[in-house]
């Protein structure tokens, strides 16, 4: 296996756009209260990084089956190294008050698209 830094300009020179992010798996590890509890938040921090720009996405994850929430959470940040990253998810309310516990991985992107539109007079968007 290459190490990362070569398999990034590996992809680079094939075409891929190999940008890195990194990504937040986010579990309970206790019951719902302790989740609930700190849920304003948690929300309330986690729109402060999106404002900062350091949030690309978030959100809540389901249960294998794609029926049941179960808590888990995921969030994609762009931050500088990993070690930024993880300062930015350590301090998220879920895991200070020890209701939820996380797993950081640097993820590239190197392929993909996402479909905007924007309606100026309303000044709405949505994504699909």
């Amino acid at each position: 296996m290459p190490a990362w830094d070569e398999y990034k300009a590996e992809a680079k020179a094939r075409g891929s756009l190999a940008h890195e992010v990194y990504v937040a798996v986010s579990t309970p590890t206790g019951g719902p209260e302790a989740v609930k509890a700190v849920l304003a938040e948690h929300l309330t921090y986690i729109g402060s990084l999106e404002e900062s720009g350091a949030v690309m996405f978030a959100g809540p994850l389901s249960d294998d089956s794609g029926t049941q929430m179960q808590g888990v959470g995921m969030l994609v940040l762009q931050a500088a190294s990993i070690e930024e990253a993880r300062q930015l998810v350590e301090i998220d309310p879920m895991h200070v008050s020890g209701a939820r516990a996380f797993t950081l991985r640097k993820w590239m992107i190197n392929e993909g698209s996402v479909t905007m539109t924007m309606k100026l007079s309303s000044r709405a968007v949505g994504l699909g």
